[in-house]
């Protein structure tokens, strides 16, 4: 039960460098951050605790814009009602009779919080109170457990405040998840991730584990070096499994040269069993790293899939945003992989890139469907912390970039046009209009390792620096260890990584 005891103005999301939440516990701590920002996306926030370590005294001295007050059997929010008016609050108190740690208290609370925020801005989030990356795993796990449509789109929209259009979506793609992964290896298969941390230059909005290939250039071979140690105890590990699927990603795989692509992709063979493997996908990415050698040597090697990534077909976006190519050089690259023989190329197009409206978008989907791509892949803008658009936005503001309904729409629309349907989805921390990101695909051209990484379905194997190894095991359970994201350390201390993954791997416990 929400109560509301005091009413006044509504205050508006204001441009200020720092908003500060205070909670008198640390549990939920994601989840609160997590859904204010969804509804203040235009606010940095620090939610502070009994637990937290406040060094700065002016950050020590702000008012804070919101409060949570856990009590025994309530909890009490007073959201701050004009910024410039510290005293004037609103207030939500929450009744319930389950205590703090009981199981099914953090939804309940994340239903009280997403209550109060949307009566609070007026504002209902298409995900509702949805604060994972996998929406989808929802519906997914109630269809193994035997649940209808009916009764899966009942609880998303009762439990998650979810919209019909996203909850119609979320189950169309789940349904299709589970029809396209019914022939995958479970218990006894994998999946293969390797790793390239090198790019061409570093895009505005990554926060990938990515260097220089111009500063690196002389010391790729030593990579790559390291990469087949790793591989080599991989395959010992597990060579006598099923490999499903093998995804090279980066970073820009297609920044190696021609020969260290050979070199690499003719390890893998070599090393690892590939009459098994159901999809063998090659991020070829940038227009500027792509060439007629590459491409032969990718296709050469039996590489099934592609990535070639405009990102957007505006060329000022594409200044903008640190690509440094041009549209022509993404159409030449399409066409110079389809005259090599590729039938299984993708493309990712990014929404809300700064400056663009839904006409830039309109144009971009319209550019992508002359070239007719076999799949197409929707990024709605997330902004990262680690990124140079987090600088960006600070020196020219949070409106300078937007998503909207319409341009999701527009890209939708796009992708059916050519024949393609969603097939897999999943969303990101601080993403552009709270909304998601789509992978369509044409009939038989889906991406079978983007679904495994969402749903966690999978034991994945991760390669090279950056990348994360997940076991899977057959009770659900799941457990991770994680290369180093400094190429440097990555290199300097390979048995350490080795080590890690002959630990998570070992047969006891089961697969």
């Amino acid at each position: 039960m929400i109560s509301c005891k005091e009413n006044g103005r509504q205050h508006k999301g204001m441009e200020i460098s720092m908003q500060i939440i205070r909670s008198n516990k640390a549990q939920f701590a994601y989840d609160i951050h997590a859904l204010v920002k969804a509804f203040y996306p235009e606010w940095e926030l620090k939610l502070l605790t009994p637990a937290s370590v406040v060094k700065d005294k002016k950050l020590r001295e702000i008012v804070p814009v919101m409060e949570l007050e856990f009590g025994d059997t309530q909890v009490e929010l007073r959201i701050q009602n004009s910024l410039h008016n510290s005293e004037l609050y609103h207030t939500y108190i929450w009744h319930d009779t389950d205590s703090i740690e009981h199981a099914a208290y953090k939804n309940a609370f994340k239903r009280f919080l997403y209550t109060a925020l949307s009566e609070e801005t007026g504002i209902s989030l298409p995900w509702g109170n949805l604060t994972g990356i996998r929406p989808t795993k929802i519906a997914m796990t109630m269809l193994e457990q035997g649940k209808n449509e009916q009764e899966i789109g009942d609880f998303l929209k009762r439990e998650h405040f979810v919209s019909d259009e996203k909850t119609a979506l979320g189950m169309e793609i789940a349904g299709r998840e589970r029809q396209i992964l019914s022939t995958l290896h479970y218990e006894d298969g994998y999946s293969l991730y390797i790793g390239i941390p090198f790019c061409p230059t570093t895009c505005l909005y990554c926060s990938f584990t990515s260097y220089p290939i111009s500063l690196w250039r002389e010391r790729v071979e030593e990579y790559l070096t390291a990469l087949e140690r790793e591989m080599d105890a991989v395959a010992a590990l597990y060579g006598h499994k099923i490999l499903d699927t093998v995804y090279i990603g980066g970073g820009t795989p297609s920044a190696l040269s021609a020969q260290q692509l050979d070199r690499l992709l003719g390890k893998l063979e070599n090393t690892f069993d590939f009459r098994t493997v159901q999809e063998f996908t090659v991020e070829a990415g940038r227009a500027d790293s792509i060439t007629e050698e590459k491409l032969r040597v990718l296709y050469g090697h039996g590489v099934t899939r592609i990535s070639v990534n405009p990102q957007t077909m505006k060329q000022e976006t594409l200044q903008l945003i640190g690509r440094q190519h041009t549209v022509e050089q993404v159409v030449e690259a399409f066409r110079l992989a389809r005259q090599v023989g590729f039938d299984n190329i993708n493309m990712d197009i990014i929404l809300g890139l700064p400056g663009e409206n839904e006409a830039d978008v309109a144009h971009t989907i319209a550019a992508i469907k002359e070239l007719s791509p076999d799949a197409l892949t929707v990024h709605s803008l997330a902004v990262k912390r680690a990124s140079r658009l987090q600088q960006w936005i600070e020196e020219h503001g949070i409106t300078a970039y937007n998503n909207t309904e319409e341009t999701m729409r527009i890209a939708a629309k796009g992708a059916a046009d050519l024949g393609m349907v969603p097939y897999y989805l999943y969303r990101q921390k601080n993403m552009s209009g709270n909304f998601e990101n789509v992978g369509y695909s044409k009939e038989g051209k889906y991406g079978i390792y983007n679904i495994l990484i969402m749903e966690e379905m999978q034991t994945i194997v991760a390669l090279g620096a950056g990348s994360i190894t997940k076991r899977v095991y057959q009770d659900g359970r799941i457990e991770r260890c994680e290369n180093a994201k400094d190429v440097e350390t990555y290199m300097g201390k390979i048995e350490e990584m080795i080590g890690r993954k002959r630990k998570l791997l070992a047969e006891e416990g089961g697969f």
